[in-house]
C-alpha cells in the first residue's frame, strides 16, 4: 500500500524555485488565497499552506483546516497570519526573516541618493516638458555624516554600503557593543548627538511601544534644517503629522518614506510635498528577495513535516527535541526577554546554564530559545532560532551553554547570566513547577524568589525599610493598576531589597517615575511579555 503524500497548498503565485525546493515528497495544490470561498474549501485537508500577503490565514481559516501543521509566509511580515490562533491549534508559523535584508538596505541607499540629487523630482519635471537644471542642484554624499538608528542586520548593511561613498557613519543602538561598532567602522553616539550632527538620518528599529513615534517633533527640533530623514523600516517609527509639520516649517530639508502607519496610504499630506520621496512599501519588492523568501519557507515546510527543528518558526520550536526539554523552550525565551528588559547596558558575554535532570539531554534548543528571547525586543528584524546566534556573533557577544546535574530546591533550573559593558553582571533564573508545569521566576541577581511569570512584571530594587510595600500599593492603586502577585526578597536586613510584582496591565512611564521617587528605588523596570 502506497503511503499518502502530505499535501502542500500554494495560495499565491510563488517562484518555480519554491516548488522545486519543496521537492517530490509532497502533493502540491494551488488556489487563489485572496478568494475567501476558494481558500476555505481548499484548505480543509492540507498539511501546509504557503502564502504571501494577500491571503488572510485567520482563526476561521485555521479552524477549517483540520490537518494543518504549518503556515508558511514567503516574506517577513506576518500581519495576515493569526499567530495566536495558530499556536492554540498547534500549527507552526514560519516566515523568511532574512530574505529581504539586502533589498531593504539597497532601497534605503536609493532613497538617500534620490534625496541628495532630487532624482525623482527632476525626472518628473523633464518628462513634463520642463528643463529645471538649476532647481534640482543637489549635494554630494562624500564626507557627509549618515546617522543610523538601529545597527542590526539591515542597519549594518546600510553602513557598509554608504561607507563606499566616503561618508562618516554615526550610529545609535543601545544594544551594540563598542567592539562591534569598531568592527563595522561606525561611531557610536547618543541619540541626541546623532540627531544634531547627521546630514541624513535613517531608522532601522523594531516597532515597539517605545519606538513608535521615535522620530517626532522633539527629534526634528534637534536636527539640522539641511538634514534628511529616511524610513524604510516600519510604519509609525516616524510620526507622520510631525514629519509634515517639520517639512513645511523648514525644520528639515526632506524625507524618503517607504512605510506608513496605514497601508495602502495615498493621500497623506506630506506625500504631496516636493521635498519628499515616497514609495509603496517596496523594501522586499525585488525578484531576488521574493525568490529567497519562497525557497526559505519551502525548506522550513520540509523540515516541519519531517518532524525536525525548524529554525524560522516564530511560535513553536518544532523539531526532534526531548520531551522533558520542550517545556523549557518558552520559559527560557521569556527569561531572555526579562534579561533584556533589566539590562542597564549592552551585553558583552552570555552564559546559558541548564541545571538538573535535563542537563543530561540535548539542550541546544534552550540556548537558541534564550538568544531568541534576548534579541526579540531589541532588533528590527524577525528573530528566529537560526538567526539569534548570528545576531550575537554580529554584536561580538560571547555565548556559552553550560550544563550541570547539580541543583537545589527544584528538578531543573534555567539561568541566563550576562556581563554588561558597564562592568556589571545580570542574572535571571526560572523553573517549571507542578503537574501543569507553571513557569516561575526564581532568581534575579542573586535574590531568591518564586513567582509565576505573567505578561506584566514590575521589578524594583531599593533600600530595605518599612513602608515601601504600602507606598507601592498606594501609587499603583491610585492609577487603577491591579497587583496580581508580589514577592519581596532582600540580601540582608536593612540592606538592598527587591520587589517583584505581577500586574494586570502595563505600567505607564510616568507611574514608573513616581514609584522611583516615592521609594527611592535604584532600579524600576517593567517587563512586558505581551505578544
Amino acid at each position: 500500500m502506497t503511503a499518502t503524500k502530505p499535501v502542500v497548498l500554494i495560495a499565491e503565485e510563488l517562484s518555480p524555485a519554491t516548488v522545486q525546493a519543496l521537492g517530490p515528497d509532497f502533493e502540491i495544490r494551488s488556489t487563489n488565497g485572496a478568494d475567501r470561498t476558494q481558500l476555505l474549501s481548499a484548505i480543509a485537508d492540507v498539511d501546509a499552506i504557503l502564502v504571501r500577503s494577500a491571503t488572510q490565514v485567520d482563526a476561521e481559516a485555521i479552524a477549517a483546516a483540520k490537518n494543518l501543521k504549518v503556515i508558511a509566509r514567503a516574506g517577513v511580515g506576518l500581519d495576515n497570519v493569526d499567530i495566536k490562533a495558530a499556536t492554540q491549534a498547534g500549527v507552526m508559523v514560519v516566515n523568511a526573516p532574512t530574505s529581504n535584508i539586502i533589498s531593504a538596505a539597497e532601497l534605503t541607499v536609493g532613497h538617500i541618493l534620490s534625496l541628495a540629487r532630487h532624482i525623482p523630482q527632476a525626472s518628473a519635471a523633464l518628462k513634463g516638458g520642463e528643463w529645471k537644471r538649476s532647481k534640482y542642484s543637489g549635494i554630494e554624499l562624500f564626507e557627509k555624516k549618515i546617522g543610523i538608528i538601529g545597527l542590526g542586520r539591515i542597519g549594518a548593511l546600510v553602513a557598509a554600503r554608504l561607507q563606499g561613498f566616503g561618508t562618516e557613519i554615526l550610529a545609535y543602538d543601545p544594544y551594540i557593543t563598542p567592539a562591534r561598532a569598531a568592527q563595522l567602522n561606525v561611531r557610536l553616539v547618543t541619540l541626541d548627538e546623532l540627531l544634531e550632527q547627521a546630514d541624513f538620518v535613517t531608522i532601522h528599529m523594531p516597532k515597539t511601544p517605545e519606538t513608535v513615534g521615535m522620530l517626532g517633533a522633539e527629534a526634528f527640533d534637534k536636527m539640522k534644517d539641511t538634514a534628511y530623514v529616511v524610513n524604510v523600516a516600519r510604519g509609525g517609527l516616524v510620526d507622520e503629522d510631525a514629519l509634515y509639520t517639520a517639512l513645511t516649517e523648514g525644520k528639515i530639508a526632506g524625507a524618503g518614506v517607504d512605510v506608513f502607519v496605514k497601508e495602502p496610504s495615498t493621500d497623506l499630506p506630506f506625500q504631496a510635498l516636493d521635498n519628499v520621496i515616497v514609495t509603496p512599501h517596496l523594501g522586499a519588492s525585488t525578484e531576488e528577495a521574493q525568490e529567497k523568501a519562497g525557497v526559505s519557507v519551502a525548506k522550513s515546510v520540509r523540515l516541519a513535516l519531517a518532524g525536525e527543528l525548524v529554525p524560522d518558526a516564530v511560535n513553536v520550536a518544532g523539531g526532534i527535541i526531548a520531551e522533558d526539554v520542550r517545556p523549557g523552550i518558552p520559559l527560557i525565551e521569556k527569561l531572555g526577554r526579562i534579561f533584556t528588559a533589566l539590562s542597564s547596558d549592552s551585553v558583552t558575554a552570555i552564559d546559558i546554564e541548564v541545571a538538573g535532570e535535563i542537563a543530561a539531554l540535548d539542550v541546544k534548543a534552550l540556548e537558541l530559545a534564550a538568544l531568541k528571547g534576548i534579541f526579540t525586543d531589541i532588533v528590527s528584524e524577525q528573530v528566529s532560532y537560526v538567526n539569534a546566534p548570528v545576531l550575537a556573533e554580529q554584536r561580538g557577544i560571547e555565548v556559552r551553554l553550560l550544563k550541570t546535574p547539580d541543583v537545589d530546591d527544584y528538578r531543573n533550573v534555567l539561568t541566563i547570566r550576562g556581563a554588561l559593558s558597564d562592568g556589571t553582571q545580570l542574572e535571571v533564573a526560572g523553573t517549571l513547577t507542578g503537574p501543569k508545569q507553571i513557569e516561575k521566576l526564581v532568581g534575579v541577581n542573586g535574590y531568591d524568589l518564586e513567582i509565576p511569570i505573567s505578561e506584566h512584571l514590575l521589578v524594583l530594587i531599593y533600600a530595605d525599610r518599612p513602608g515601601v510595600i504600602g507606598a507601592l500599593g498606594r501609587v499603583l492603586g491610585e492609577k487603577n493598576i491591579n497587583i496580581a502577585g508580589m514577592q519581596v526578597a532582600r540580601n540582608t536586613e536593612g540592606g538592598q531589597a527587591l520587589s517583584l510584582l505581577t500586574v494586570d496591565s502595563s505600567v505607564p512611564q510616568d507611574v514608573l517615575e513616581t514609584l522611583r521617587t516615592e521609594i527611592g528605588a535604584t532600579v524600576v523596570r517593567e517587563v512586558d511579555l505581551q505578544g
